[in-house]
């Protein structure tokens, strides 16, 4: 069975669960915790890793309530920092205050579960009340054959869920989900190379980064073709990430996870707090950061010219201008109001520009991030050895007008960007391009001197876009919803844009 098949078998068991007062998201939760088991298991990992009295075999064995209650003290237990394993894998919790001294000693002799162990099962819980259905469950991924051709498909199966959940729940999971059609090209185009650093400061189940790890092994024999040091890098140094939501976390924990990166630098927090700034420097950032409201401006001391910006996107644009070295590149997702946006949003263009070669400009589809009203893009830049000056033009790709009806019915596919990608050409710093098409055809270029008499707008569009056309086309509930949603969001982001760009006029008054 391939991972598709199972997926979709693992995905029509959420009616059961549904039952149980279950969300697709807490869905998604509850199998993390059953296939890290299962693939610890499969795995042959669970010695030095798992008590011995809680592992897969345990609870496919465990019957009832049992069972049950076997599973909530295996999420409670391996979610402790307390908690060691001793002699022979035995569990050992710290001893009490009437503890023996060779029961001190033992604790003190035990060694503590990998961090991965206690990271992905932090402050974890069940939401399964009904012992049939967690039966239910473990015998369903218990029965599936989980290798095909000697491949292991739990990356594969994974992705697949977070997929499945991202099409179910579009306002909750579609806004940290980034289509994988979109990071295939992504990647494709900047090209990662194995020793280099990459970077997603907005973690969210971690697309970008397993992508890049992809197409590195693609092209070294899984990475045999590197040294013994070389390889240990690309597991546990390669990628670095931070991701602000805890739920969102173990789901990106656990991805990474599957698909064997191991990595030291993907963290739980605030990219836009101090904390952001340990995230360091970078090869490449790969990257689709939060739109809307942040609840305030950035905690940072570094972020400069967004310091008084309350919503996302700007300021995870500054951090990742000043996140690159010198000669670093990256394809940043954005909403439109980041191209547009005066007062703050153009000081932060015009830095952009003068500190990196802003070389591209992608306009998305609408309806790509299940909420059909938001505009996107994607920034394609390289950072410069200097801070003036660096961006001489900037070529931009609309994919936006004259397009099909994207939705649940005629979705993203990669035959869709085979333009942009012949256009883009085979430099991941957008040194080769094919020539301008004019204003008949969906690629052009616009020299910094053209751009800066717009008022360094970089809202660039010259093809009728047909929005109400591509929007009366829609026939499935989900979608409708989704482009109410959208517009709503959309809205929302420009009165954002207005009152920042009110703020920076009173703030400047006052000075």
């Amino acid at each position: 069975m391939n991972a598709n098949a199972i997926v979709q078998k693992l995905w029509r068991l959420c009616t059961v669960l549904r039952k149980d007062g279950i969300t697709y998201q807490q869905y998604v939760t509850e199998l993390t915790y059953l296939l890290f088991l299962k693939m610890m298991a499969e795995r042959n990992r669970e010695s030095g890793s798992l008590p011995e009295t809680m592992r897969w075999e345990d609870l496919v064995q465990a019957n009832g309530l049992a069972k049950l209650e076997l599973y909530r003290r295996t999420l409670v237990t391996l979610g402790t920092v307390s908690t060691r394993l001793g002699k022979d894998d035995a569990l050992v919790l710290p001893p009490g205050d009437n503890a023996t001294p060779d029961e001190r000693k033992r604790y003190v002799d035990a060694r503590p579960l990998p961090d991965m162990v206690q990271e992905i099962f932090d402050n974890a819980s069940t939401f399964i009340r009904e012992p049939q259905n967690l039966t239910t469950l473990v015998t369903a991924i218990d029965e599936l054959d989980w290798f095909s051709e000697e491949r292991d498909q739990f990356g594969d199966l994974y992705e697949g869920l977070l997929q499945k959940n991202a099409e179910e729940t579009k306002r909750g999971a579609g806004q940290y989900f980034t289509p994988r059609v979109l990071i295939r090209v992504l990647v494709r185009l900047m090209q990662p190379q194995p020793g280099e650093v990459i970077q997603d400061p907005a973690g969210g189940t971690g697309g970008f980064l397993i992508a890049a790890d992809h197409y590195m092994r693609a092209r070294t024999d899984n990475y045999f073709d590197l040294g013994e040091k070389e390889q240990e890098f690309q597991k546990r140094h390669a990628f670095h990430g931070m991701e602000n939501v805890p739920g969102t976390l173990r789901l990106l924990l656990m991805n990474l996870y599957l698909h064997d990166i191991d990595s030291d630098h993907v963290d739980l927090g605030d990219t836009l707090s101090d904390k952001g700034k340990g995230l360091g420097r970078a090869n490449l950032i790969l990257t689709n950061p939060p739109f809307g409201p942040a609840g305030g401006a950035p905690t940072r001391d570094d972020l400069s010219v967004t310091a008084t910006v309350s919503s996302y996107q700007l300021p995870f644009v500054e951090h990742c201008i000043r996140a690159l070295k010198p000669g670093g590149r990256a394809a940043i997702v954005v909403p439109d109001n980041v191209l547009f946006e005066d007062g703050r949003g153009r000081q932060l263009r015009q830095m952009m520009m003068d500190w990196c070669d802003l070389h591209t400009i992608l306009r998305l589809p609408t309806g790509i991030f299940y909420a059909q009203g938001v505009k996107t893009n994607v920034i394609f830049l390289t950072r410069g050895k200097t801070e003036t000056g660096n961006t001489k033009a900037t070529w931009i790709y609309d994919l936006r007008a004259q397009m099909p009806k994207f939705g649940k019915t005629t979705p993203l596919t990669e035959a869709h960007f085979e333009g942009f990608e012949k256009a883009f050409g085979t430099s991941p710093y957008g040194k080769e391009r094919v020539k301008d098409e004019g204003e008949v055809g969906r690629w052009r270029e616009f020299r910094r001197e053209e751009i800066a008499a717009r008022g360094d707008n970089l809202d660039i569009a010259w093809l009728r876009e047909a929005d109400d056309e591509a929007e009366d086309g829609l026939t499935e509930p989900e979608d409708i919803a989704a482009a109410i949603l959208g517009h709503l969001q959309a809205a929302t982001l420009e009165i954002e844009a207005l009152m920042a760009e009110l703020g920076d006029e009173l703030s400047e008054a006052a000075e």
